[in-house]
């Protein structure tokens, strides 16, 4: 099915089963413990074997010898694999390093070795018999300090890595209220419940991995090429995975090292990375410096908006977009932005949660608070102020829909705004400071091509086979209300099956487009098998109806089971999205608001309420939607902060590479949230009619917390994590 034009009425629109608020029907197996995860396939393997990773001790440099004698004579060990005895291995398409190294070191704990013996134990000990001599090369790993010798970034997405209109120096020099600041933000880790973890298993020249992975497809294509397979030899399985923000796009090394490790041993083969190596050998959101330029008229209208972002990766890398929510997010005739990237040693930046807008939005949102004030402005109002309906560097190209200002004016009343002192530090609730912070919310609606497979039993039940996945975001569900509300069926006649590679190609999961992507891509295998069943039935498919399990046309009606016969019926299909996506930008919005409290004494910061506005097309379950957001909003608040990757620039590794040292929000940091979801519908973006909501809510916290605190204590921070050191010796004078 090809979508190259806005949807007009279909069967969604019913919003029977579409659009109610459902529980998540994967909920009691997650609950009960019956969820099969990836290292947990008791089901479909036996006698496994364990293997245990050895990461490099080194950041930068080459293996001079490697001695595994008493590893090999410890006991239960079944094979070693190396660089050197792994055979020729190629590099995947969406890795960076390579994911075995040796001899040469990319990165601190890149994996050198895996050791395969009888129970994890007994790998885990072997492992630490390994003699490895390294010659130490002296590596990059301060932005910093690469930053002014960083060239410009190749292009992302599709998009340049600069991009002018207008006259942004001369307009800028001309602007009577200016603001030229920098901020930055500092490596993140994904930090995920579930750490990557894969079991392998070869049948003859055929491999099966099941992992933990959002992309399917992607993956298969990647293990594939690093082993020097053709494709259709490999097949992945992810039916439930533990959380991924990103992280989990891309097969890493516990995937090829079991595969390669079952090779060696010739049996099925487990392995976990630890906890350490989820952070250093994995991937990370880049640290970034992001220098931001407004110059605006005394009436608060932007005359020259300027960003420009330096962050830092291995070499052949990629930046982080920091720029690109800048490009679309305010108006203003006279705009630059730029992204350059240093090479550093450092382990591989990637895709975290919202990629760009997140730590984007962190610093823009702190300097359109800093011009408001500036200019003597109310910072909603301000933002108001300079909203457009059209894409700035593109003005021909209108917005599908933009609610940003309904988002803005609905959340300060509902949240009280109103009451917030302009004036900051002027607020106190005995010895806590107290202020109020607002933010914009933005984060592109990206679609991606998308495949499923329904099938009609003779029973009448339902059953959808993609290779979609669910990282806890409810893809089961909104995939089976999706199904159900096109064959009219109730919600517990369907069966959806994901994460398989053996069914059809799904958007995957990530970058906020698995949701609009995969439910429209089994929109299109229902019309299918819709069409099917009307054939069979001796209906005209453009006037059949499906409802309450049966099929009606005219004064005719048949049961929908009947169609099945004493088989089956299938429907397959493709959405493919067409010229909509260029003739209107499509993106979604939300405002976010903080009530942040500050010790006068210590400097604490205790975050005490939240609410958000989201404007996100038709929402599909607007509980599980809702999760999603209240979860993307507490990110946020460890964004502000707590979040930060240390790194030991002497030897280039991130020294809090666990769950005990890198800290993230809990339930006490975070007393009340709450969040609601604007009544928008966008037919230029799928049949669904709906858009991304999960990273969105991520999009713009960070600085709403960073507002609130600079309205409570008078103190303005632009490095984050905001911790109390950097507001101790500025705090307002203790009464």
């Amino acid at each position: 099915m090809k979508f190259d034009t806005p949807a007009t009425t279909n069967p969604i629109d019913q919003l029977k089963v579409v659009g109610r608020s459902t529980d998540r029907i994967d909920g009691p197996m997650k609950t009960t413990g019956t969820a099969p995860y990836a290292y947990e396939r008791h089901d479909a393997v036996s006698n496994p074997a364990y293997g245990y990773v050895l990461g490099s001790a080194i950041a930068k440099g080459r293996i001079t010898a490697i001695d595994l004698g008493d590893a090999k004579a410890a006991p239960g060990v079944l094979a070693i694999v190396t660089a050197g005895n792994a055979g020729t291995l190629g590099k995947g398409d969406y890795n960076t390093a390579k994911l075995l190294g040796g001899p040469e070191i990319d990165h601190y704990h890149q994996a050198i070795a895996v050791v395969v013996a009888e129970t994890f134990e007994q790998a885990r000990a072997a492992a630490q018999l390994i003699r490895v001599d390294y010659a130490r090369a002296e590596g990059a790993f301060d932005l910093a300090a690469a930053k002014d010798s960083a060239p410009v970034s190749k292009p992302m997405f599709g998009s340049p890595s600069e991009t002018a209109v207008g006259d942004f120096d001369g307009a800028f020099a001309a602007a009577p209220v200016k603001l030229d600041e920098t901020y930055t933000t500092p490596d993140q880790g994904h930090a995920m419940m579930e750490p990557h973890a894969s079991i392998a298993a070869w049948d003859g020249d055929r491999l099966t991995v099941w992992t933990s992975n959002q992309m399917i497809d992607w993956g298969v294509g990647d293990v594939a090429k690093t082993l020097g397979i053709p494709k259709e030899k490999v097949r992945l399985i992810s039916p439930f995975i533990g959380g991924g923000f990103g992280g989990k796009l891309f097969v890493r090394a516990d995937a090829v090292l079991a595969a390669l490790g079952a090779r060696a041993a010739g049996r099925p083969v487990k392995v976990t990375l630890p906890r350490p190596l989820m952070f250093n050998n994995t991937t990370h959101r880049p640290a970034t410096i992001q220098r931001i330029r407004i110059g605006a008229d005394r009436d608060g209208r932007i005359t020259a908006i300027g960003h420009e972002s330096w962050s830092g990766d291995l070499p052949g890398g990629s930046p982080e977009v920091a720029v690109f929510q800048t490009r679309l997010l305010y108006a203003g005739a006279n705009r630059m932005t730029a992204m350059r990237l240093a090479v550093l040693d450092l382990p591989e930046g990637n895709a975290m949660r919202a990629p760009g807008e997140a730590p984007g939005m962190m610093a823009l949102e702190i300097a359109i608070d800093e011009m408001a004030e500036k200019l003597g402005l109310d910072p909603v109002e301000f933002r108001i102020r300079n909203d457009t309906q059209v894409d700035p560097e593109k003005p021909e190209r209108p917005f599908s829909q933009r609610h940003l200002v309904e988002c803005l004016r609905t959340g300060a009343e509902r949240f009280g705004w109103s009451k917030r002192n302009p004036k900051p530090g002027q607020t106190r609730d005995g010895r806590w400071l107290v202020g109020m912070g607002v933010a914009a919310a933005f984060r592109n609606n990206l679609l991606v091509k998308s495949a499923a497979r329904v099938r009609l039993d003779a029973r009448g039940d339902v059953t959808v086979e993609t290779d979609m996945t669910d990282i806890g975001t409810g893809s089961y569900t909104i995939i089976a209300q999706t199904a159900a509300e096109m064959m009219g069926v109730a919600l517990d006649k369907v069966v959806v099956r994901l994460g398989d590679s053996s069914f059809p190609v799904s958007s995957g999961s990530g970058g906020q487009f698995g949701a609009v992507s995969s439910t429209s891509g089994v929109y299109a295998a229902c019309v299918k098998l819709r069409e099917a069943v009307a054939q069979k039935l001796g209906f005209n498919s453009a006037e059949a109806v499906f409802a309450d399990g049966q099929v009606r046309a005219g004064n005719r009606s048949a049961p929908l089971a009947q169609a099945a016969g004493e088989g089956e019926l299938v429907g397959e299909d493709t959405i493919e999205f067409g010229d909509v996506t260029e003739t209107h930008q499509q993106s979604t919005f939300g405002a976010h608001f903080v009530e942040a409290a500050v010790d006068a004494a210590t400097g604490e910061i205790r975050v005490r309420r939240m609410f958000s506005v989201c404007a996100a097309g038709r929402i599909l379950n607007p509980k599980s939607a809702r999760s999603q957001v209240i979860g993307a909003m507490t990110m946020g608040v460890g964004a502000a902060l707590m979040e930060h990757l240390a790194v030991d620039k002497r030897h280039g590794f991130f020294v809090n590479h666990d769950l005990a040292a890198y800290e993230v929000p809990v339930h006490a940091d975070i007393p009340h949230q709450d969040m609601i979801f604007l009544d928008e519908t966008d037919p230029y973006s799928s049949p669904m009619k709906a858009k991304g909501v999960a990273e969105l809510g991520i999009c713009g916290v960070a600085a709403a917390v960073a507002n609130a605190v600079h309205n409570a204590t008078g103190v303005r921070v632009r490095d984050y994590p905001i911790t109390l050191d950097k507001l101790l010796d500025r705090l307002p004078e203790v009464a």
